[in-house]
């Protein structure tokens, strides 16, 4: 997977240096892609974005939530994100400036990914409404690991496909514990500048600050299964 320095718009100002190491696109590591190959890496492409001008003015973030589109919805609410954000170390927020909730567009459909860190604003993507997820290629090992630690269940509907089937309980917790807080350590680390140790940061920062707060595997594994029924 990589990712490319991205300049603000036209409209925005200059940014500061701190600024320009956070300010390029920094996709998550589970990144997805639609069709044609492997579905958890994102082309060297960014689709547009709403670009959030850093005030710096210290005066806390707000929730911006776009219409998720047709067919999509967004899995968590405005209010299931700042209660979460009130969980972390608060010091990691004092960069933060917006969390959007983004709309999905046909653009965004070619190169679809669940989170982004853009400047002082966290991007999240909206998931298909079945909460189904269709892969035409093998997804990688990592993939397959990651999304069964919150509850993800693999089948094989038709030779040649995999699919991603979560709950509104699972798929809450995939991003609200894994998403958010990705997205959330590429904004407070100021030290790496190279992608793969900037994803491996966020990696770490994913699990050492949601999925071990939020009781690990333990409470994960205690969690009742409620198997989904599909018509046939």
């Amino acid at each position: 997977m990589r990712s490319r320095r991205q300049s603000p718009q036209p409209s925005a100002t200059r940014p500061t240096k701190r600024q320009a190491v956070q300010s390029h696109v920094s996709w998550s590591q589970r990144a997805r892609r639609l069709q044609f190959g492997v579905r958890n890496q994102c082309e060297p492409f960014a689709p547009p974005e709403d670009w959030h001008e850093p005030s710096e003015s210290g005066d806390g973030y707000k929730i911006v939530a776009q219409n998720p589109g047709e067919g999509y919805r967004h899995v968590v609410t405005s209010e299931q994100i700042r209660q979460r954000l009130e969980q972390v170390p608060q010091e990691f927020l004092e960069e933060l400036e917006v969390v959007q909730l983004s709309r999905m567009t046909r653009k965004k459909m070619s190169f679809p990914c669940y989170g982004m860190q853009w400047g002082a604003t966290l991007y999240i993507y909206p998931l298909e409404e079945s909460l189904e997820e269709y892969f035409y290629s093998p997804p990688r090992p990592e993939v397959i690991n990651e999304s069964k630690m919150y509850g993800g269940r693999w089948d094989r509907p038709e030779p040649g496909v995999w699919r991603l089937n979560w709950t509104q309980e699972t798929i809450a917790d995939f991003y609200l514990n894994n998403i958010l807080i990705h997205e959330l350590g590429h904004l407070v680390d100021d030290r790496n500048t190279n992608y793969t140790d900037r994803e491996r940061y966020a990696e770490w920062f994913a699990i050492e600050h949601g999925y071990l707060p939020t009781g690990g595997s333990v409470a994960r594994q205690s969690r009742p299964i409620r198997r989904r029924h599909h018509n046939k």
